[in-house]
């Protein structure tokens, strides 16, 4: 057998050759929203509606009254590994990702070691690879070690593959620092990725108000991640760099950014999933699950940040997973280790924005697929005949209620336990191969 023959055959083994039919077909990158079929190939989009001449489908997917649309992309998904092995694996955190219907995902650097060299970021792509099921992406180290004190090799760096630089949940403390960690990030044409906080306004919990008053929980104002914020707009401005802020949680938040894009600047935002369908008032009596960074706001800010995401200020919806151990959760809440188990809910919670706040389903799934693909940088946001045959495939009509102890992460802290949600995802596809199936 020769070369060419066994490497075909070594193709249709891994990727065999599938038609998805009678499914509604949604590509906002393409403004295509009809019902079609799509054939996949050595794990490529091959054809959109009529099959091609010669193809034999191996496999049949009926989509009927299904969506089909790209896999998701999510922005901001913590893996765990290495290091924190007993919260999480790549293994099986990619593989709760592509259960919600999530082919692609971003690693933040602080990891340990910190994702502040080459070697590392090969590592990650590495077993991500060999043991995981979606497509990883990192971000690399703004500053060495993440200490805000010295830049990294960002262009090393990007060149071994990341697709952006941020300093995650540490702070950069000298403004000087800051200006020239931008300056270095425009100069390579990379995407700095801000998480805005102002570390000496943000020794807290709980969002500052009244419920953390009731409750005596140390608050964190808005104030905190509005006059960072501030200042690095004013950064950016200077130095022409691109910028998206991460996570935002406030009504003022919304309206710095809206108005520095109204003035032209680089920049876009995002905002979690459980940002918009959680408040302050879901503390109740220290539900340790709500404990997340930044911490949940007022109903006000809640209906700012619905209202931003339908404009188009907040240009995508994030997980940002963080997958604990059981006893993470079970201290005193301002002792408890912030984050949830997200990615299971991503795709359901986004698209009670549709009957919440109006949305068509095409915007929705444009801020889960072609805007973080854009943000990235990435070729992935398409299903452009000849792009990598990721795809997601979910019933929007289907109610499953959460059980936090069926997640498939290893983290089962979810705030959305016993929630009946709309929306099922029963097919994952990443280039070509189906790596998730609900039946």
């Amino acid at each position: 057998m020769s070369d060419i023959t066994q490497l075909a055959s070594a193709l249709a083994s891994n990727h065999p050759a599938i038609s998805i039919i009678n499914g509604r077909v949604i590509d906002p990158a393409n403004q295509i929203d009809q019902q079609m079929d799509v054939h996949l190939q050595y794990g490529k989009i091959i054809a959109l509606g009529d099959a091609p001449d010669n193809f034999i489908a191996q496999q049949v997917i009926d989509a009927r009254e299904q969506i089909v649309c790209l896999g998701l992309i999510d922005l901001r998904f913590r893996l765990r590994e290495p290091s924190y092995e007993t919260k999480g694996t790549i293994a099986s955190e990619t593989k709760a990702a592509v259960a919600g219907g999530v082919t692609a995902l971003c690693c933040p650097p602080d990891t340990v070691p910190i994702i502040d060299n080459a070697a590392m970021v090969k590592l990650i792509r590495l077993k991500a690879e060999t043991e995981g099921v979606a497509k990883v992406f990192t971000l690399s180290a703004l500053t060495q070690q993440l200490k805000g004190e010295k830049l990294s090799e960002m262009r090393e760096l990007k060149d071994a593959g990341c697709v952006g630089t941020t300093n995650a949940l540490q702070p950069v403390k000298s403004t000087l620092v800051m200006r020239r960690a931008l300056e270095y990030a425009a100069s390579h044409d990379i995407t700095v990725f801000i998480q805005a906080f102002d570390p000496w306004l943000s020794d807290g919990c709980a969002h500052e108000g009244a419920v953390s008053t009731r409750l005596g929980l140390a608050g964190i104002p808005v104030c905190a991640e509005t006059v960072a914020i501030a200042r690095d707009l004013q950064l950016i401005e200077l130095t022409g760099a691109t910028a998206h802020f991460c996570q935002l949680s406030s009504a003022k938040a919304v309206q710095l950014v809206q108005q520095a894009q109204e003035d032209g600047l680089p920049v876009t935002a995002d905002v979690t999933a459980h940002h918009l369908h959680l408040t302050e008032m879901d503390i109740g009596y220290f539900d340790s699950n709500c404990h997340v960074i930044p911490p949940l706001r007022t109903q006000r800010d809640q209906d700012a940040l619905r209202q931003g995401l339908k404009s188009g200020v907040i240009s995508s919806i994030v997980s940002d997973h963080q997958p604990h151990s059981s006893d993470a959760k079970l201290a005193p809440f301002a002792e408890t280790e912030a984050g949830i188990s997200g990615v299971e809910t991503l795709l359901p919670l986004a698209l009670k924005m549709i009957d919440d706040q109006a949305m068509s389903l095409s915007d929705v799934i444009a801020r889960l697929t072609l805007q973080p693909a854009k943000t990235l940088g990435l070729r992935e946001g398409t299903l452009s005949i000849g792009s990598d045959a990721d795809i997601c495939i979910f019933d929007p009509q289907e109610y499953w209620v959460v059980d936090r102890e069926k997640l498939l992460s290893q983290g089962k802290n979810t705030p959305f336990h016993s929630w009946e949600l709309k929306g099922k995802v029963n097919y994952t596809i990443k280039s070509g191969e189906m790596v998730f199936s609900s039946q």
